[in-house]
C-alpha cells in the first residue's frame, strides 16, 4: 500500500508541476505584456504610486492570522487520515471567519481612510488627495473581497491540486491584460480606472473557479452551519505561527518599495520593480517545482513515509544548483533584456543587479527547506528567524542608505541579510526532523 501511495504521490507531483508550468508560462507572458502597457498608460510616477499601493495592500493578507495556511495543512492531514467530513468542516469554519473579518475590515477602512494623508504616504503631489483616497478605497474593497474568495487556493493546495492555483493566476492576468488594453486604447490616464480593472479581474477569476470547483465537489462546499469552534482553535493555533512568518514576508518583501518611495521618490520604484519582476522569473519557476511539495510532504509525513521525503529533498538540492547558474546568467543578460522589454530609457544600476542576484539565491535556497518544515507544522525555528528578520530589515536598510550612502541596492542587501538567518537554521531544522527530532 505504501509503495502504491509512493508512486501515486510522485505521479501527482509531476502532473501538478507540468500543468503549473503551462499555466504559469501563460500567466507570466500576460503579466509581462501588461507591465509596459501600464507604464505607458500611467507614466513612471503614477506607475510608481501603483506599485507602492499594491505593496501596501499586500498587508491585507496578514488579517487572516495564518488561517489560510493552517487550513491547507489541516485539509491535507484530514484527508491523509481519511476524514473527508472533518476536512469539509475545516473549510466551512475558515470561510465563515474570513468572511466576517473581511466585512468588518471593509467598513472600518472606509471610515479610517478619511484621516490618512495619502499624498504624504506616496510622497507625491501628482494626484489630489481626494482622488488618492478614492483609489485606495476601491483597491481595498476589491482586495478584501479577493481575500475571502482566495481561500479556494488553499483548498486546492490542501487537495494537492496546486496547478489550479496557477490556473487562477492565469485567468486573473488574462482579464487584467484585457482591461488594461481597453483602458490604454479608449480612455484617458486614470489610476482609479486601473485600480478598478485590476481588482475586478482578481475577484472574478476566484469567483469563477470557486463555483466550478464546489459544483464538482459538493462534499467540500462550505456551509455556515458546519462552523466549528474547536476546528477554529485548531486552525488558528497552527495559523498563528504562520501569521508571524507572514508578517516577516510582508515586511521584507513589501517595505522595500515603501522605503524606496520615501528615501528616493516614487519614480525610483519603477526601475526596481522592473528588475524585480525580471528576476522573479527564477523564483516563479522554482515555486512551481516547490508548491506541490508542501501538501505532498504533509501527506507523506503524516503517513510516516520519510523515504519519499528524503529522496525528494535530495533531488530539490540538485535542482537548486541549476537555479544558481540560471540566476547568475540572468544577471549578465538583465540590461539588454530590459532594454528590449521596456525601452532604452530605463536605467538599471549594476550594483542593484548584483544585490538582486544574491536575493534570489537566498530566497530559493530558503524555499527548499521552508516547504518541508511548513508541511510538518514544526515551524518554531522559522518563526524565530522571521522575528529576527522583522526587527532587522528596516533599520538595516535605513542605515545602508542614510549612513553608508548606498543607493537603492542597499535596501535589497538589507533584505538579503534579513533572510540569511533561516538560510542557516532552516537546513539544520530539516535534518533534525528527518532524524526524528523536532
Amino acid at each position: 500500500m505504501n509503495g502504491k501511495l509512493y508512486i501515486q504521490r510522485t505521479k501527482n507531483y509531476f502532473l501538478q508541476v507540468r500543468n503549473s508550468f503551462i499555466y504559469k508560462f501563460l500567466a507570466i507572458v500576460l503579466s509581462y505584456l501588461s507591465i509596459p502597457l501600464m507604464i505607458k498608460y500611467l507614466g513612471n510616477v503614477q506607475y510608481g504610486i501603483w506599485g507602492t499601493l499594491l505593496s501596501i495592500m499586500s498587508w491585507i493578507s496578514l488579517f487572516d492570522i495564518g488561517i489560510g495556511n493552517g487550513l491547507r495543512n489541516k485539509i491535507s492531514e484530514s484527508l491523509a487520515k481519511g476524514k473527508i467530513e472533518k476536512a469539509q468542516s475545516y473549510i466551512s469554519t475558515a470561510y465563515t471567519i474570513i468572511g466576517i473579518i473581511s466585512l468588518i475590515l471593509i467598513l472600518l477602512f472606509i471610515f479610517v481612510n478619511n484621516f490618512i494623508p495619502w499624498n504624504i504616504v506616496f510622497n507625491t503631489s501628482v494626484l489630489p488627495e481626494s482622488e488618492l483616497k478614492g483609489i485606495v478605497n476601491i483597491t481595498v474593497v476589491f482586495m478584501l473581497t479577493y481575500f475571502c474568495l482566495s481561500l479556494i487556493n488553499q483548498v486546492f493546495n490542501g487537495l494537492q491540486k496546486t496547478s489550479m492555483v496557477v490556473l487562477n493566476q492565469f485567468l486573473s492576468n488574462l482579464l487584467a491584460l484585457i482591461f488594461i488594453f481597453l483602458l490604454y486604447s479608449y480612455f484617458e490616464r486614470s489610476l482609479f480606472k486601473l485600480a478598478f480593472a485590476y481588482g475586478f479581474s482578481m475577484v472574478i477569476s476566484n469567483f469563477i473557479l470557486s463555483l466550478w470547483f464546489y459544483n464538482k465537489n459538493k462534499e467540500f462546499i462550505p456551509k455556515v452551519q458546519n462552523f466549528n469552534k474547536k476546528y477554529l482553535h485548531d486552525i488558528v493555533s497552527l495559523g498563528f505561527k504562520f501569521f508571524v512568518i507572514q508578517i516577516a514576508v510582508i515586511v521584507i518583501f513589501t517595505t522595500d518599495k515603501i522605503m524606496i518611495t520615501q528615501l528616493f521618490g516614487p519614480e525610483y520604484v519603477t526601475s526596481y520593480d522592473v528588475l524585480f519582476k525580471l528576476f522573479s522569473i527564477i523564483t516563479l519557476v522554482h515555486s512551481l517545482l516547490m508548491a506541490p511539495l508542501w501538501s505532498a510532504y504533509s501527506d507523506a509525513y503524516h503517513r510516516g513515509d520519510l523515504n519519499w521525503i528524503k529522496k525528494t529533498l535530495i533531488n530539490q538540492l540538485k535542482i537548486y544548483i541549476l537555479f544558481v547558474m540560471a540566476t547568475i546568467a540572468l544577471g549578465f543578460m538583465a540590461k539588454p533584456i530590459i532594454r528590449l522589454w521596456i525601452g532604452k530609457d530605463m536605467f538599471i544600476d549594476n550594483m542593484l543587479i548584483f544585490a538582486m542576484i544574491i536575493f534570489i539565491l537566498i530566497s530559493t535556497w530558503n524555499s527548499v527547506f521552508a516547504y518541508f518544515v511548513n508541511a510538518t507544522n514544526k515551524i518554531g525555528v522559522q518563526m524565530g528567524t522571521s522575528v529576527v528578520a522583522i526587527i532587522m530589515n528596516i533599520p538595516l536598510a535605513y542605515t545602508f542608505v542614510r549612513f553608508l550612502k548606498m543607493e537603492v541596492y542597499g535596501i535589497v542587501l538589507a533584505t538579503c541579510i534579513s533572510l540569511s538567518f533561516f538560510a542557516i537554521f532552516g537546513p539544520i531544522q530539516t535534518f533534525k526532523i528527518l532524524l526524528g527530532g523536532k
